[in-house]
Formats: C-alpha cells, structure tokens, sequence
C-alpha cells in the first residue's frame, strides 16, 4: 500500500445510510471509500449469533424502506435482493368483518371496518397512491431555506390536496396523530396500537404537528414489514446493498475508527484515522466531499472539534433533543413455541402489543420514559411492549432463526426506556439492574404467553447502554437517531443552514446520519437518496440516466438542478 491514499469522496460510517450513499456515488462513478469502525459493516442491520444456532437481530427487524426509490435506481435485486410485494395489495380483505384483534388486559379487542377504512384512505392505500405519499413525507429533501414552509408548499400536504381532498385540511400540519385517528377512526385500542409504533418509529401519536409523519411512519411498518420481508430479514437487504456499492467501486474498510476530519481553508479535504486503525495509511484524502454517516454530536464534538465550528452552532446542535427513547431488547430461547393466553388466542396472528386498553396507558409509559426517567416505575401489567418477533416477520420456511434441535427462539419482544444519557441514575443504570429487568419483562410478556417460565431455556436481552457500545454510530441507544418532534422536522428546520445537509463555513462536508438528516429517520435508503439532490447542485455527482429526483424537489438558485437533463443553474 502506497503512502498516500486519494479518493472522490470519503465516507464516514457503513451504516444503511453511509452505504446507501457509497452506492449511490460509486453508481455514479465517482471513486468511493467507506470507512467503518467496527469489525462489520451493517450498523443497525446486523445478525448475530450469542449461541450456537440462535440467530437474532441485535437492533433493526422492521424494513421501512418498501417505497424508496433506491430499489430501482440501484436495481437491488441484481445484487440479492429478493422481496414479497404483496402487501401493497389488498383488494381482498372483507371490511365487513372484525380484522384485527388487538391485546388488553381484559382479552381482545377488535379493529372495525369504520378504523380500517379510515386508515386505507389517510394512507393512500384505498386511493392508490400509499407510495407516492411516503416518498413525499420521507424521500424528499426540504425545500431551500427562502422557501415558505405552509399547507400548499409541505409535500405531502400536496399529496393529500391532488389524491384526496376530500381529507385535506390546513390542520393536517397542527395534529398529533392521535388527533386525525380520533377524526377518522373510533376503536381506541386500534389508535393505541398505531401510537405505540408511530413513537417507537421516530414521530409519537402524541407529538404535535407530527400527525402525517407518524401516521406515514406505521404505514411504512406495517405495510413493507408484515408483507413485504427481504429474503434474510433487514441484514440480507443491507447484503444486497453492500453488494451493489462494491460492484460499483465503492472500497470498505472495517477496524478503521476516524480521529478527525481535516479542513483546510474553509474545506474539508480529508480524514485522519486512529492510531489503532487496521491500515498503515493514517490520513486518506477526499477530492470532493467528505460525508458523515456518524451521529451528529459526535461528528460536530469528536471529529470536528469547537475549533471548526461557529459557537453558536456548535451550542444548536449539542442542544439537540434525543429525549425519546431506546428499545430495551429480550430474547427467549424456548423448549416450546411461546402459546398465547386463551383468552388472546383471537389475536394470535396481529396482536403484538400489549396493552392497547387505552391512551392513559400510553401516556403514563411515555411519562416514565420520557419525564421521570429512570428504570420502569408503570405495573409490567401496564408497560408497553412490541412482539417483534422474527417468526412473525421472516418466514421461517426460508430463514430459519434457530437451528438448535428442539428449541425456539423468539428475536424479539421490546420495550421503551429512557436514553442512557438522560438516565437519572447514570447510563449504565440498567446494565446494573439487569436481573431485575429481566424479570419485569419476563411478567410483561407472561401477561399474554402463558408457558414462557416454564419452557424458558435462556433469556438474553441487549440494554440500550450495550447497544450504543454495540454501534458506536447510535445516539441514546436508539437505531433511528434523535426525537423526530415538531422542532425537529425538516419543514421546521430548527438548524436551517444545515437543512440540505451541507455544513456551513466548510465546503465539501456533508451529513448523512439521521441524526442530522431529515426527512428520512430510519427509513432506508431515504436520507442518502435526498443527499443526492445536494450533491448533484454542489456539483460533486452526476449520476445517470437511471437517476430520477424527487417529484417536490425545488432546486436551490444558483445552483445545479438535480432533475436529469434540465441540468440548468436556477435564476
């Protein structure tokens, strides 16, 4: 290896969104290195195997990434990606009849027509146009910061106002989701249940303002996770896309944490690597961007330095508020299949959470997590948890999650905790009562299953604590980054210099994480797709012809338009 290493672009982190945004540059020919500080690329996105046979997913199960555009213009499936589309498709279904059951603490209870019908329609699925609105809430890039922010500018407002009238209303911009569940849907362990994955996808049913994007954020869950499976779970699409940024160029490195990103004369030109770095060459240089796919306190605190960054919004950014909350993770290697209770048999194929008896519940869960702060203090009958679980995701026919005779895994059942920062008895509070914990969920859990103590062989669970150890690129232990609240959202644009992802005062550096990308959150291949945008105005990419922008884009003046063959430099 020679003493200088050069490429086009430097990317820091090969999580799904470094690695969306390698394959997207090396695509467009650009030369390409990803460097990643773990052993592993993935992220969020990894398997692992903490027994022999016993095959989980640490962090990420759910997909959300079914209408990004990435699956077309990167053509995944030539490079291993194989999906079920079915979902999207549900003529079928006889609206007439009780749908979903749902778990309370009493037994089940059961979705209408009048919640499903209402749901078809805010999602777009009863109009056709489901895809279209969620690549206007999350694969878009804001609008330039001159650009009014109002009900006739916010894309998916524009959506709803050219598909469907009919439920278009200015408010649409001021609700919490549970406001425009309670306009259109009557069953409140159903709107519940929509509220609890909207808060453990990034927007909360109880945000203000944030009704659409939470709304949208379950719509992406459930849609393209129950439905719509890559062959090998969300590890074997991150295969498939690693794969692609290869066979387009794109170089990987692993054991390669970066010490500092370099500027000179108001210009990033480059990175210098740790001294335990896997490779001889300390500093690699970039010649026309370097990208962090890296949390963004830490690429503004660590990697940057006060030094490089104006006081002001230095201070903006480590104000940030990460007070959501972390997935506390368990998973139980069983003698038998977990049974559900007899009186939740009703809902064994779409109950997953408990309990859905009401909002109080809901709220008192998100006042523990997010106001008080500390280990649960709610009853393990009253905490919420989501049964993730494999089995009930990738089928097992073609993916099987334990091989080990005889026994079974269920990967996994996940509940809300504070952040480790933000823990009132320090960030390893949990680490320390991690017994006590077991236990806890273990009785949360048993209030549906009724034989998991006693076919239980072991319980493994991953603390929030251990996760941001685990992927060093997480915040508060968290896969999808910050609290995607009112303040936070793009149209917002609480940090507006930085909006379309440049960092201001230094050319040639731009952010990726989805920490400092939004729209997009945890939602694949979004945030590197709308960096794209940014990267063909400030001329560092030209992709192809393959390459389509986002129909509500509006380029910035003075700037190249990234719509293929208008190419002009808006007035």
């Amino acid at each position: 290896m020679g003493d200088t290493e050069r490429y086009d672009v430097i990317i820091i982190g090969a999580g799904h969104n470094g690695t969306t945004t390698a394959a997207y540059l090396a695509k467009s020919g650009l030369s390409v290195c990803v460097l990643e500080e773990r052993p592993e690329c993935g992220g969020a996105q990894e398997n692992a195997d903490p027994i022999a046979g016993v095959h989980i997913s640490p962090h990420a199960v759910a997909l959300y990434g079914g209408a990004a555009p990435g699956w077309e213009q990167l053509e995944l499936w030539r490079y291993g990606a194989r999906m079920d589309w079915s979902a999207q498709n549900l003529g079928g279904i006889d609206f007439s009849e009780n749908f979903m059951g749902l778990l309370c603490k009493d037994g089940v209870s059961f979705a209408t027509g009048k919640d499903l019908v209402g749901w078809l329609n805010l999602s777009g699925v009863a109009g056709g146009f489901c895809q279209e609105l969620l690549r206007a809430t999350f694969w878009c890039p804001p609008h330039p910061s001159y650009v009014e922010v109002n009900a006739e500018t916010v894309p998916f407002m524009q959506v709803y106002k050219q598909r469907a009238p009919e439920l278009w209303t200015p408010e649409l911009l001021e609700w919490s989701q549970f406001d425009l569940m309670d306009e259109h849907m009557e069953t409140e362990a159903f709107k519940v249940f929509q509220a609890y994955i909207a808060w453990m996808s990034g927007a909360a049913g109880h945000m203000e303002g944030m009704g659409i994007p939470a709304l949208e954020s379950v719509v992406a869950s459930v849609l393209y996770t129950t439905g719509a499976v890559p062959m090998g779970g969300i590890h074997g699409y991150y295969h498939a896309l690693i794969r692609c940024a290869i066979a387009h160029g794109a170089v990987f490195r692993t054991c390669c944490p970066v010490d500092e990103i370099i500027t000179s004369h108001g210009k990033a030109v480059g990175v210098r690597l740790r001294d335990n770095a896997a490779i001889g060459n300390k500093v690699i240089w970039a010649d026309k961007a370097v990208i962090s796919a890296t949390e963004i306190k830490q690429t503004f605190n660590d990697l940057l330095g006060p030094q490089n960054v104006e006081p002001g919004l230095m201070q903006r950014v480590n104000d940030l508020n990460i007070k959501g909350g972390p997935i506390y993770c368990n998973y139980f290697l069983t003698k038998k299949p977990l049974r559900y209770r007899e009186k939740y048999k009703a809902a064994e194929k779409t109950g997953v959470c408990y309990p859905m008896d009401s909002r109080e519940i809901y709220y008192r869960h998100v006042a523990d997590c997010m106001g008080i702060q500390g280990n649960p203090t709610v009853p393990y009958d009253e905490i919420i948890w989501l049964w993730a679980g494999s089995n009930k995701i990738i089928d097992p026919t073609f993916h099987s999650q334990c091989t080990r005779p005889g026994l079974y895994i269920e990967n996994s059942i996940v509940l809300y905790v504070p952040p480790p920062e933000y823990h009132i008895d320090g960030p390893d509070a949990l680490n320390k009562h991690k017994e006590e914990m077991k236990t806890y969920c273990r009785k949360a859990f048993g209030c549906v299953v009724e034989n998991l103590e006693e076919d239980l062989v072991e319980h493994l669970t991953l603390t929030p604590w251990e996760q941001e150890f685990r992927n060093t690129g997480m915040l508060g232990g968290s896969w999808y980054g910050i609290r995607h609240c009112r303040d936070q959202w793009w149209n917002e644009r609480p940090l507006a210099e930085m909006a379309r992802f440049r960092m201001p005062g230094i050319d040639g550096l731009y952010f990726v994480h989805q920490s400092a990308a939004h729209p997009g959150g945890l939602c694949l291949m979004a945030c590197g797709y709308n960096l794209m945008h940014t990267l063909i105005e400030d001329g560092v990419a030209e992709p192809g012809d393959w390459w389509y922008a986002s129909p509500w884009y509006i380029p910035e003046k003075g700037k190249i338009s990234a719509v293929p063959r208008e190419g002009r430099i808006p007035e």
